[in-house]
């Protein structure tokens, strides 16, 4: 595996840990031609190093569409990691699941009958395969009491694994104006699921279902294109064009890719696959730092020491173009100054790296060793400089208060 050099690599660190910003050159061939697509959002990342392949307005505001129902089934899976359900569970078809997500709706459905019970396997199926909008109403009314009421799950959970910006409103992917994520969350989200439940997430790559005496086909035609593709959910809303998450492996590299806002349900196929088939093809893996090698610094306030080592617990590595000159601009983020005492391998920071304006790897931080609390003296001069820097912040940019939060 090529990495980059000792030098640079003291450079980089050195240089992080004085102003937290730091240029790294890589020297390549000839640059390789930008991928294009029409899609209006797509986001393509590499699972095992986090590095960001493409994004085109990835944390643009987007309808889901059906492709919320990964949110669906993510929340019913964290009602099975918590205990609370199991496959020996039923679920009972209301007339409101019925009318409203079964036949008469004229949506896609698993066709289950009013009044019907179906086992918790078969309901994950009909979500998944068959994006079932009457098994996902009956899987919220029967774990919530109501959709709306599954709904707010939904939401709570998604901001307990991270995502910031999805607001879920109900279970189906059905239109609602204040239903919202974003390609990059659809991403997370996935990713999430995979480590999580892979044994749920394995149904997304079932071909069909039969169910009712009816046998539907998956409508993820990434499934069927002989690109190791495994996953996961497609998505259409007039409103929203044509949508979809994939994910597929090849010699044991895991891509997930998101396209949205396209014009047919061919051409959302076709520009996933082709992402797909660009991120398998057109990187190489290039490590920046060993597990343990200190990143940069954290400022200690009122430290025995003024600052505290960075290091990551495991390789922070990025994919880069092959044979593309590569500028990357780094920065660690942590919230600081830190207060003493700190302990040693307790996380407090990320290593964001930039790829010109576009977020390329985040990778978290920890501190290397601990730091105990400095004498009197120390914290006194740190006092005292942390208060002439606020006041030169607040020269600056005014009072924080007042501004809005640019993070």
């Amino acid at each position: 595996m090529p990495t980059v050099s000792h030098g640079a690599r003291d450079a980089l660190r050195a240089t992080l840990a004085l102003i937290a910003v730091v240029v790294l050159s890589i020297a390549g061939l000839a640059p390789s031609a930008a991928f294009e697509t029409s899609a209006k959002q797509a986001y393509l990342v590499d699972v095992a190093t986090g590095t960001v392949l493409f994004a085109q307005n990835a944390d643009e505001p987007m309808v889901p569409a059906s492709m919320a129902k990964i949110m669906t089934v993510e929340t019913i899976a964290e009602e099975i990691r918590q205990g609370r359900l199991d496959d020996a569970d039923t679920f009972v078809v209301s007339e409101n699941a019925w009318r409203r997500g079964g036949a008469p709706s004229g949506g896609s459905t698993m066709f289950a009958e009013v009044g019907s019970e179906i086992a918790l396997p078969d309901l994950l199926r009909g979500i998944i395969v068959h994006s079932g909008n009457d098994a996902s109403i009956a899987a919220a009314e029967g774990i919530a009491g109501s959709e709306e009421a599954f709904a707010r799950m939904m939401t709570r959970h998604a901001r307990e694994i991270g995502l910031e910006r999805s607001e879920w409103r109900n279970a189906t992917g059905y239109h609602d104006p204040e239903q919202v994520t974003t390609a990059r969350e659809l991403a997370d989200l996935t990713l999430h699921l995979i480590r999580e439940s892979p044994e749920i997430y394995a149904i997304f790559g079932e071909e069909s279902f039969a169910w009712n005496g009816i046998t539907q086909r998956n409508r993820n035609d990434l499934l069927t294109m002989n690109i190791g593709a495994d996953g996961v959910k497609t998505g259409f809303l007039s409103e929203s064009g044509y949508g979809l998450v994939g994910s597929a492996v090849q010699d044991g590299q895991r891509l997930i890719v998101v396209v949205n806002g396209l014009d047919t349900a061919r051409e959302r196929a076709n520009e996933a696959r082709k992402l797909l088939e660009w991120g398998f093809r057109a990187f190489e893996r290039r490590r920046l730092f060993e597990p343990g090698e200190v990143v940069g610094e954290a400022q200690v306030f009122g430290g025995a020491s003024p600052y505290v080592a960075l290091t990551a617990s495991r390789p922070i590595e990025i994919l880069l173009p092959r044979g593309d000159d590569q500028r990357l601009s780094a920065r660690i983020v942590y919230e600081g100054p830190l207060m003493p005492p700190v302990d040693a391998g307790v996380p407090v920071g990320r290593l964001r790296v930039m790829r010109g304006d576009a977020l390329a790897l985040e990778a978290p931080l920890e501190t290397a060793e601990s730091v105990a609390r400095g004498p009197v003296s120390r914290r006194a001069v740190d006092g005292l400089w942390e208060l002439g820097a606020g006041a030169v912040r607040r020269a600056i940019f005014g009072d924080p208060a007042a501004e809005p939060d640019a993070s």
